[in-house]
């Protein structure tokens, strides 16, 4: 199987930005375990070696040193194995010949894998440094990010502050990478990522974006924690300096955009993923959780009458009526969160340039 001659071979790269930009396939020769920990986003994990295989090779390195290592690499993978795997890396070159190859350090793993690939008719080039050196690129994009002009959007919850960043050509969704709205009801569906690939992608994103220096960059205003992942200290500090807008809109407007976003599309993507019944339960653990989680903050009392009325919304709910929310909803906005954000922006106060409502905010930041 011939897919690259010699006519065609392209060198190895370490050109990352062209490679992140340009969203260039990359092929992961580590174990599955190091994927796991941390991978980039238009990458695939295509093993040279398993996890038991890579421990039993990290053992005998350390008892015998490198020679012995490499040979008992070779004994593992090696006849039916070996073929399987190759069959894997000639498929996705087939797929990707614009792509490259990567192990932890661009060392002796990716070089056999390029070599097997040479010996079966194919030249495929290598990402130089391999993860260890597009990792620290990423992070030195990060302290880039954090030196960006930037301005903060604020606001009550409910206030449609993610949905104003789609319309903001020059924003940055935070929570949209972490996979958290950021609150106590704040999870999705689906897991978050891990913090490696939070800021591997966060940086992609960057880079990706183009962004104006011209311009301040837009990000919600969040705290050190979104969820289960946490911001870059640097572009963490960088915030709490930067100057805020804050989107003002009314209580009925605020209830409706809460409704629709943790009610009506949370059912719904709870039962796209789980089917309807056991996706029904699954939605109903969610909120029943985040209530469970603020129920220091509004008081043994208060935290059971609006337990009640979640429950109660639940049974009404699986009749059709989904407006039984509303009831412990309201209550915990007017309770809870306002008092908490508007306690929260008050701090910052010294900080805020403009209030308005979504279109308001909109055009002012347009006209910066």
């Amino acid at each position: 199987m011939i897919i690259n001659t010699a006519a065609t071979e392209r060198l190895d790269s370490n050109d990352f930005r062209t490679i992140i930009r340009n969203k260039i396939p990359l092929m992961d020769v580590r174990a599955p375990i190091e994927f796991e920990k941390g991978a980039f986003n238009h990458s695939v994990n295509f093993p040279l070696m398993n996890n038991d295989e890579r421990a039993e090779v990290g053992l005998c390195y350390k008892r015998k040193g490198q020679a012995a290592a490499i040979n008992l690499g070779n004994e593992l993978v090696s006849g039916q194995s070996k073929d399987n795997r190759l069959a894997q890396w000639q498929s996705f070159v087939q797929q990707n010949p614009q792509g490259y190859l990567y192990c932890f350090r661009g060392g002796l793993r990716s070089q056999t894998v390029q070599r097997w690939l040479k010996e079966s008719g194919i030249n495929y080039p290598l990402l130089i440094g391999g993860y260890k050196a597009l990792r620290q690129f990423l992070l030195n994009e990060l302290e880039q990010l954090a030196l960006h002009p930037l301005t903060i959007l604020a606001g009550n919850t409910g206030s449609g502050k993610t949905p104003f960043l789609a319309h903001c050509s020059n924003s940055l969704d935070l929570e949209g990478v972490a996979g958290h709205r950021g609150s106590s009801f704040g999870a999705f569906v689906t897991a978050q990522p891990s913090q490696i690939d939070f800021e591997n992608k966060l940086a992609e994103l960057y880079i990706t974006g183009n962004y104006s220096l011209d311009k301040p960059l837009i990000l919600e205003d969040e705290g050190r924690l979104i969820g289960s992942v946490h911001l870059p200290e640097s572009l963490r500090q960088a915030m709490t300096l930067a100057p805020i807008v804050v989107i003002e809109e009314s209580l009925d407007y605020r209830l409706e955009q809460i409704f629709q976003e943790y009610i009506i599309k949370m059912t719904a993507q709870y039962q796209t993923a789980y089917g309807v019944e056991q996706g029904f339960i699954a939605f109903s653990e969610y909120l029943e959780h985040g209530l469970f989680k603020v129920r220091k903050r509004l008081g043994t009392e208060r935290y059971a009458q609006l337990q009640a009325l979640q429950t109660k919304a639940f049974t009404e709910q699986q009749k059709g009526l989904t407006h039984y929310h509303l009831d412990w909803l309201k209550p915990l906005l007017e309770e809870y969160y306002d008092p908490m954000y508007q306690y929260q922006l008050g701090l910052k106060a010294e900080r805020v340039i403009f209030r308005g409502n979504n279109a308001q905010c909109l055009a002012y930041l347009d006209n910066k």
